[in-house]
């Protein structure tokens, strides 16, 4: 049996589980369950923002609370459909999100999830004390969901609005995680440098990714008034803000199942010790803190993955491996390509390039340029001033003085993001891979910039032909570098080699006007150098243009059609590599002496 239809069994068996529940529990039992269901909604969203990638949100009770008091207030104030106070809690959370986000996100280490504590503090004490909400003592009498003429008033009659929307939420995520903007949502822990580098906007993700969570738990808010029929503030506190990011690493951070995991344990467990504690204690409340924080500490130090890590090794549960893909598929209309420069055009500029950090002059009125079709090499030895030259050309650094261009266009000060999307592609020095991430999915990141489905389209499986043509490209340039047949493999997996390859391939499925290449060679065995020599050499003939940034003198003489060579900041020679290579100052540079 495979491992797809060994999934869809399992879903198979929780949906029918779950549709006997109102048949075979009581009342009690099933209003648990709802529970779980609207926090599960809430779970989903912060798997996707703090367990996928990586933004700390110590604040989403106080969304849904917004969305609750939104919809209640609305329809107690003017009688109006809780089905019409849906759009407009959702409106509000959203506008609310947006605001929050766009004045926090771009802070970065701590102060994030600081800040998140400071307006998940601020939003309940609002509704406390604001008269139109009935401050503390909140508001009752909402009016129940209703459907026609039938109210659903019982625990039993809301339960199935309550779980379809987790399953309509959850396969909404699981159609996001696979698609091209949910490659990026996997690729945000890499950070800013890694995303712009293939034309993605790092704040923009992390916003669009925020209100989305933001929009789950307004779902969550909207239910919860209209199932309870009363709101006040100590449902959206602090506290419960925190037991929700504790379902979370509860069940697994990252993965959509340990969101319904995490919240039905956290849930089950809180109910039972608050049944057995009073037995046994006049001080409750006091060792139930006590006992969660126990359990918490107990899972970071053996499963920090989450409960469903823990319990796939303890039942020695072993990862199915990846699926190859022997069979063509149908062909697919390829991505659009980018109209090159003949050979010979100027493509790259660089005039009196200059980078100063206070009062060290790390890059000293440096100037050259790349022609299309050529091998270029930048070569100096350690401390030369390469990598600051090289994060000056991609806009990663700004220039302190001088000028650069690239095709014909002034690229002084344009972001990194803007130059990459111009067709300059690049790798990194230390490699910059999604570890987990298939081959596929890494190299299909390259190709960002040539789709245009957001999150919405993804989430609602309108993607497919884009992801079909992805995809293809991928695979291109994946048979490209020589790996064809280990798409699936995990990155992280591959030896250092290897991996340099594959950022290799990322780089190419940008559809390049130029390739600039950041020490590819460091740290490599001699086959591995080998391969790489031998995969430049066959895209150079492609006519592809390669600028390499190196220190490796050897390695690089026998692939460049000319180089340039820094030494503490300046340019020492520009030439052809004989000439480099007999040239006095270059090897007295790399040699220590003239000899």
């Amino acid at each position: 049996m495979s491992s797809l239809t060994s999934q869809r069994l399992g879903i198979l068996a929780v949906v029918a589980g779950l549709a006997i529940v109102p048949w075979v529990f009581g009342s009690f039992t099933v209003s648990l369950f709802n529970d779980i269901g609207m926090a599960a909604l809430v779970v989903l969203g912060l798997v996707l923002l703090s367990g996928v990638a990586g933004v700390i949100s110590f604040g989403h009770a106080a969304f849904v609370g917004i969305a609750a008091y939104a919809s209640a207030w609305l329809s107690t104030e003017y009688a109006i459909s809780p089905w019409f106070g849906l759009p407009f809690a959702l409106g509000v959370t959203a506008l609310s999100a947006l605001v929050i986000g766009a004045l926090t996100l771009r802070l970065g280490g701590h102060y994030l999830p600081l800040s998140t504590i400071a307006w998940g503090l601020v939003v309940p004490l609002l509704f406390g004390n604001m008269a139109m909400l009935g401050r503390h003592s909140g508001i009752s009498d909402i009016a129940p969901l209703s459907l026609g003429d039938w109210q659903l008033m019982t625990a039993e009659s809301a339960f199935y609005i309550i779980w379809i929307l987790v399953g309509l939420v959850a396969t909404f995520c699981y159609h996001l995680l696979n698609s091209r903007m949910g490659r990026a949502v996997r690729a945000v822990r890499g950070g800013n440098v890694l995303l712009a580098s293939f034309g993605a906007n790092i704040f923009h993700v992390r916003l669009m990714l925020f209100v989305l969570s933001a929009v789950f738990a307004a779902l969550a808010g909207w239910l919860y008034a209209h199932t309870n029929r009363f709101v006040s503030p100590a449902p959206f506190s602090l506290h419960v803000s925190i037991d929700y990011m504790f379902m979370m690493v509860v069940g697994g951070m990252t993965q959509l199942t340990g969101a319904l995991a995490g919240a039905t344990i956290v849930i089950a467990v809180k109910n039972v010790l608050q049944d057995l504690l009073p037995l046994v204690s006049r001080h409750a409340a006091q060792i139930q803190a006590v006992a969660f924080s126990t359990l918490f500490i107990l899972l970071l130090h053996h499963a920090r993955g989450g409960i469903l890590s823990l319990a796939s090794k303890m039942a020695r549960v072993k990862t199915p491996a990846p699926t190859q893909m022997h069979d063509a598929e149908p062909p697919v209309e390829p991505l659009p390509r980018r109209s090159l420069p003949d050979k010979g055009q100027p493509l790259l500029s660089v005039e009196a390039a200059t980078k100063r950090f206070k009062g060290l002059v790390a890059v000293n009125e440096v100037s050259f340029h790349v022609k299309s079709g050529e091998m270029v090499g930048l070569i100096g030895p350690n401390g030369a001033g390469k990598s600051t030259m090289f994060n000056l050309m991609t806009g990663t650094l700004q220039l302190s003085s001088g000028r650069t261009e690239f095709m014909g266009e002034n690229i002084t000060r344009r972001s990194q993001r803007d130059i990459a999307l111009m067709g300059m592609a690049r790798t990194f020095q230390h490699v910059k891979l999604r570890p987990q991430m298939s081959v596929l999915d890494n190299v299909a990141l390259g190709a960002h910039a040539r789709g245009q489905c957001g999150m919405l389209r993804a989430g609602f499986n309108l993607d497919t032909e884009e992801e079909r043509r992805i995809h293809a490209e991928a695979r291109r340039q994946i048979a490209r570098i020589g790996l064809e047949g280990q798409e699936m493999e995990a990155a992280g997996n591959m030896p250092l080699g290897t991996q340099r390859l594959i950022e290799i391939a990322r780089a190419l499925a940008a559809d390049p006007v130029l390739l600039i290449l950041d020490e590819p060679a460091a740290g490599l065995r001699k086959a591995e150098k080998q391969a790489l020599a031998d995969l430049l050499s066959r895209l150079r003939k492609e006519g592809v243009t390669i600028m390499i940034v190196e220190h490796d003198m050897d390695f690089v003489m026998k692939l460049v059609d000319r180089l340039i060579v820094m030494n503490f900041g300046t340019k020492l020679f520009e030439g052809d590599p004989q000439a480099a290579r007999a040239d006095l100052g270059v090897r007295e540079a790399y040699l220590g002496h003239a000899a």
